[in-house]
């Protein structure tokens, strides 16, 4: 048993009269000691439990970030005339609507925009279609790929997976007490602004509750984060919805303020001409065949999501200096099949650097 994270314990467990916040040190500590495996078992399902139920802070989230910078991986930096953007994405997947951010990932790059993704296989509490399985139905497996070898493809391609099973198994043991409770710890809520990436990153956040974003904007403030876009996306993501008004907010920059500010953005997909409607998730086979149409650049529901998206996120990177010219931009970029070409070129240097293909050619060369 460890005393002093029963006192870290004692803190966040004690009832709404006599309970207390962490501090900024104190939540990096209780965190690195629960990835280290410090705690007995029941004093980390105790935690957890309590932490959710009392509702982390900014401060310590930006305390439990400070943890994962210290024990977690990096994806060290690379030349980008701007900042790198980082895909915040629940790890527990996609159960009603068809994602579409694997698809952004390569338009931006194909851009010129690199982009940092990570997450793992399918984890509790929601059991949804993660991130590697939508890469793996488009051809690249990050699965098998060490830190190092993500690096040189992330180098190469301007599109880098951290898959934190391999990665960064430590998180292991966090998973297998979020599935015996049943419940997110504040971890999956930690887990949307976590930066993998060394270097200048423009972190995407996506959220479900308004006030999730509002310890999004505390923490970034106590850690000094000026670049940052949040949205209230599908299941949590960053995926601009169709049906309803994407509420977005965009980074100011002011290190004055205990609550990183925002400027609010409204925007209606109807008004950019597409209809109001999200794709429907059917099953993994069918979501693969319509990805491998919009990377086609054949007209549908998935292409408009694609197209609405990818403007966005051309726009907000700075790429393009309108919304309508993002758009514009992105089909462009699938029709001509610019994006296809970006994954055709992963999936080679993936297979290129993969431990089996390596093996092989040592095999031959003696």
């Amino acid at each position: 048993m460890s005393d002093i994270f029963r006192e870290l314990l004692k803190k966040v467990g004690s009832g709404n009269h006599t309970g207390e916040n962490l501090t900024r040190a104190e939540a990096a500590t209780a965190t690195s000691m629960m990835l280290l495996g410090e705690p007995t078992p029941a004093q980390i399902g105790a935690f957890l439990i309590a932490h959710r139920i009392k509702r982390p802070t900014g401060e310590e989230l930006a305390g439990m970030l400070d943890a994962y910078d210290q024990i977690g991986p990096k994806l060290q930096p690379i030349a980008s005339p701007q900042p790198i953007i980082v895909l915040g994405i629940p790890y527990d997947g996609r159960t009603r609507t068809a994602p579409i951010s694997p698809i952004i990932a390569l338009l931006l790059a194909a851009a010129g925009q690199p982009v940092v993704m990570h997450g793992g296989d399918r984890l509790p509490t929601k059991y949804g279609i993660p991130l590697v399985e939508v890469w793996q139905g488009i051809g690249v497996d990050w699965t098998k790929l060490p830190l190092e070898t993500t690096q040189q493809v992330f180098e190469q391609t301007g599109v880098g997976f951290v898959y934190t099973p391999r990665h960064f198994p430590l998180t292991k043991r966090i998973w297998e007490y979020r599935d015996q409770l049943g419940k997110r710890p504040p971890f999956a809520t930690m887990e949307l602004i976590w930066c993998p990436y060394a270097g200048d990153a423009h972190i995407v956040g996506g959220f479900v509750h308004p006030p999730t974003e509002a310890m999004f904007q505390a923490a970034f403030a106590q850690r000094g984060v000026t670049k940052f876009t949040t949205v209230k996306g599908l299941e949590g993501s960053c995926d601009l919805p169709r049906d309803r008004t994407a509420i977005i907010g965009l980074s100011v920059l002011d290190h004055t303020q205990t609550i990183a500010p925002i400027e609010r953005l409204h925007l209606v997909a109807r008004e950019y001409g597409f209809s109001s409607k999200n794709v429907p998730l059917l099953g993994i086979e069918e979501l693969m065949a319509q990805m491998q149409e919009v990377l086609q650049g054949i007209p549908s529901e998935l292409m408009q999501t694609a197209l609405w998206n990818g403007g966005f996120y051309l726009w907000r990177s700075g790429i393009c200096d309108s919304l309508r010219s993002g758009i514009a931009k992105a089909e462009e970029l699938l029709v001509k099949g610019a994006v296809a070409a970006k994954l055709q070129q992963i999936t080679q240097v993936v297979h290129n650097l993969s431990p089996v293909h390596n093996s092989k050619l040592l095999t031959v060369e003696n």
